[in-house]
């Protein structure tokens, strides 16, 4: 008899997609909320956990990167327009994310833990596209450096805390919710931004004039910038409107749009100032003081972002080893897999414990805790620099672990890989923040004594913690050599200070196996490796959903 379909094999043994759960459900993140004080928030973040695992938003983030932003420069009629066209998925996802308050809300909400659910949120939803998570973080982090300037913050710090999307090019004050962004490198100085030429003329009324350029500045169709320019009396910090009170367009020529490697939905430029109009935030020459404010949370969101990409990808790998079977059982109950499985869950622990716990931190200071502002000043540095650098190893471990179904682009997983390196590259790359910490020891030393403090509230506790404690408090004294080790010095710091963490927080399969491997060095250098006593199933019972 003739055949009657084309079907030559049933298809057998594949993963279903990783939907319909909740992407909130999560020990290592609910404790770590609950910890910092955001208890309070549990029901919004369960329910933007959902939202973040529907099949309906992942395909928003696949589509916000298959259509990347288009830059105009000009209109049918040849008037300049500078303006980014945006695919609707992409402004989907910016919409759930300010009405979920994780822009700038959290400088609103008297709340304690305020940043702490912010954070959480972040971690969650960023989880799910990292590219949109570009302007949201950069919103969050202009409100503490625009207070510099009160009476601009009197203008724009209510429209910046709003829950309200708002996208397009219009007067600021008639919109009903902004987004901030900064110009801070330029082509000739990269991270040394005292080496920028972009000039700042005062004018009689009150304002400035810039002129000059900018290398990378993100998100240009935000309504606000921080920009970094030469006034007479040195670096200052300037606000930059797109649009003018008038309803004018301010000159703000983008040149063009990055071809980056990953970050592909959001729109990263090189925008040209011509007799731009802005005003000056700060004390005149005190630039970097200024804007260090927004920079450090940026910083702190590079740390939760990276944190999220983690445990995103961990997440894709345990998903995939419940399901797959290989050689007769499940993956999950191969002893190797489990091996990689536990080793990237533990780095997954720590990094979302660290992140946190630097939330926290961030939390209590504008509560008036000058400890915490302290530790946040430091710690920030160090979570930035180790975080960050272990996002692309354990992406690229989890991606492993799907085999080749992980390498094709509808597993996503190649987007999460393409957009692993992006932390440690922005705010100051592995070494702007390990020469960051130096100086923090030289010039803010209550920062070190904070440090101190937090992680010997663990001493006693595991001997290996304390062992590596003391050893590395020998390589905390700055030397003429202190610049060629900050990078090694800045790991170690990292490590003591998560162990110390999960001693105190984390189930003892946990903290038994991270200070085996990562402070006692019982384990080889790729991830899988973790010594054969290892608790392994005390470990995987916290993996994510």
């Amino acid at each position: 008899m003739p055949t009657t379909g084309s079907v030559t094999h049933e298809v057998t043994n594949q993963v279903p997609p990783l939907t319909g759960h909740d992407a909130a459900d999560d020990p290592v993140l609910i404790e770590g909320v609950r910890r910092e004080g955001a208890a309070w928030c549990l029901d919004d973040l369960h329910r933007t956990g959902r939202r973040a695992a529907s099949e309906e938003v992942q395909c928003w983030a696949d589509q916000s990167n298959r259509y990347e932003p288009v830059l105009r420069t000009h209109d049918r009629y040849g008037h300049r327009v500078d303006e980014v066209d945006f695919h609707p998925a992409y402004h989907a996802l910016m919409e759930v994310a300010i009405s979920e308050g994780l822009g700038g809300s959290a400088w609103a909400d008297e709340r304690a833990g305020a940043h702490v659910a912010r954070a959480a949120g972040f971690m969650v939803w960023s989880g799910t596209e990292a590219g949109h998570g570009c302007p949201v973080s950069m919103t969050y982090a202009a409100v503490p450096a625009l207070r510099h300037a009160p009476d601009l913050a009197k203008v724009y710090e209510p429209l910046l805390t709003s829950r309200v999307y708002d996208p397009g090019l219009r007067t600021p004050a008639g919109k009903r919710g902004l987004l901030a962004g900064m110009g801070m490198t330029e082509k000739q100085g990269g991270s040394d931004v005292r080496a920028n030429t972009t000039t700042a003329t005062a004018h009689a009324d009150g304002t400035w004039r810039l002129r000059g350029h900018k290398w990378f500045t993100s998100a240009p169709m935000n309504d606000l910038f921080l920009v970094l320019a030469q006034a007479p009396g040195g670096l200052s910090c300037f606000l930059v409107p797109r649009v003018l009170p008038d309803g004018s367009r301010n000159t703000f020529r983008i040149q063009r749009l990055k071809d980056k490697l990953g970050n592909r939905s959001n729109a990263s430029s090189e925008p040209e100032f011509d007799d731009t109009v802005a005003w000056l935030v700060g004390a005149e020459g005190k630039g970097v003081r200024t804007i260090i404010d927004m920079v450090t949370m940026t910083r702190l969101d590079c740390v939760l972002g990276s944190a999220a990409g983690i445990r995103a990808a961990l997440g894709q790998a345990a998903h995939h080893a419940r399901y797959r079977s290989v050689f007769g059982a499940k993956l999950i109950d191969q002893p190797l897999m489990r091996n990689v499985l536990a080793d990237l869950a533990l780095e997954s622990e720590a990094a979302t414990t660290l992140a946190l716990r630097l939330a926290g931190a961030a939390d209590r200071a504008q509560h008036g805790d000058e400890g915490e502002r302290a530790l946040l000043r430091l710690a920030t540095a160090v979570g930035k620099y180790w975080v960050c650098k272990r996002q692309p190893v354990a992406v690229a471990e989890a991606l492993e672990c799907l085999g080749g179904n992980g390498y094709d682009e509808t597993s996503g997983m190649p987007r999460l890989y393409r957009d692993a390196p992006l932390n440690g590259i922005w705010e100051g790359s592995g070494n702007v923040n390990a020469l960051d910490m130096l100086r923090a020891f030289t010039r803010e030393p209550e920062s070190l004594e904070a440090l101190r403090a937090e992680i010997e509230t663990a001493a006693g506790a595991d001997g290996r913690l304390d062992a590596a404690w003391r050893t590395l408090q020998g390589e905390l004294v700055v030397t003429d050599d202190a610049p060629l080790r900050a990078r090694r010095v800045i790991e170690r710091v990292a490590l003591v200070l998560q162990g110390s963490l999960l001693v105190r927080h984390a189930p003892a399969p946990v903290a038994d196996a991270f200070c085996a491997s990562r402070l006692a060095g019982d384990r080889g250098l790729a991830f899988g490796t973790l010594p054969p006593d290892t608790d392994f199933a005390g470990i995987l019972a916290r993996l994510p959903v």
